[in-house]
């Protein structure tokens, strides 16, 4: 009797991309990290249970004060999940894996099947194929629309362009946009637009009370902002380094 050893499927292995905060560190550590613990602080749970890359592209180190800097993360619960722009002297067991690039990822190709089933599958009649011209173009999406209040704890993440927020943004919710973000009820949460590096976009609220804004990874938290602006409708936008903000008419 003929034992077979071998499954004649093979194991799907897929790619898939994630939407990760990118934090690029300046030396001397001890300054930035006091920076990123006042953010902490005036926005709680900002870091909570989200993924954080590392960027050292520009840094000067070496592996001690990397590991050092990984550490001092640990200890604000802050937890890395991969590096980047790191030499590969910096790196090694125990550290978090080097990333690059951050682009969207395809399935990965199969391993090949074993020669049974690759013989099974010659046997088998091949299925017309479909041509370019048949296959129906995709679009993409350029923006969604949210009619419904976004509620605390929400997190509405969109890296591919606007979000609308029909309804109100809730004290503790988060709205993530690679453009602009559009409010027409109250923002009390966080609003990050341009996360993927798009300086151009916005942030459009009919109400204003908000916990933390961004634009392309400039942030100003709720003691930033002028009070004046509390309560009104306002545009934030980008100028060099700094959030402009007006009221709208």
């Amino acid at each position: 009797m003929t034992k077979v050893l071998t499954d004649a499927r093979p194991i799907r292995l897929k790619g898939r991309s994630f939407l990760a905060l990118v934090l690029s560190p300046e030396l001397p550590f001890e300054g930035w990290l006091a920076r990123l613990d006042d953010l902490a602080a005036r926005s709680a749970g900002f870091f909570l249970g989200r993924p954080v890359v590392l960027d050292v592209e520009d840094l000067n180190i070496n592996r001690s004060q990397l590991a050092e800097l990984i550490a001092a993360f640990a200890e604000r619960n802050v937890w890395i999940m991969g590096v980047e722009g790191a030499r590969p002297s910096l790196l090694g067991p125990g550290m978090p894996p080097a990333m690059k690039g951050g682009r969207p990822a395809s399935d990965f190709e199969p391993p090949e099947a074993p020669a049974e089933a690759q013989e099974t599958a010659a046997r088998a009649p091949a299925e017309p194929a479909m041509t370019s011209a048949e296959q129906p173009p995709v679009r993409p999406v350029q923006s969604i629309i949210i009619k419904e209040p976004v509620r605390s704890g929400q997190s509405i993440i969109f890296p591919e362009g606007d979000i609308t927020i029909v309804g109100s943004v809730a004290s503790g919710a988060e709205i993530v946009a690679g453009g602009s973000i559009h409010v027409y009820g109250t923002l009390r949460g966080r609003a990050l637009a341009g996360s993927v590096g798009n300086a151009q976009a916005r942030i459009f609220c009919r109400k204003l009370e908000a916990e933390l804004l961004a634009i392309d990874g400039l942030y100003k938290t709720a003691e930033d902002m002028d009070r004046k602006l509390r309560g009104q409708a306002v545009q934030f936008w980008l100028e060099g380094d700094a959030i402009m903000a007006e009221t709208l008419n």
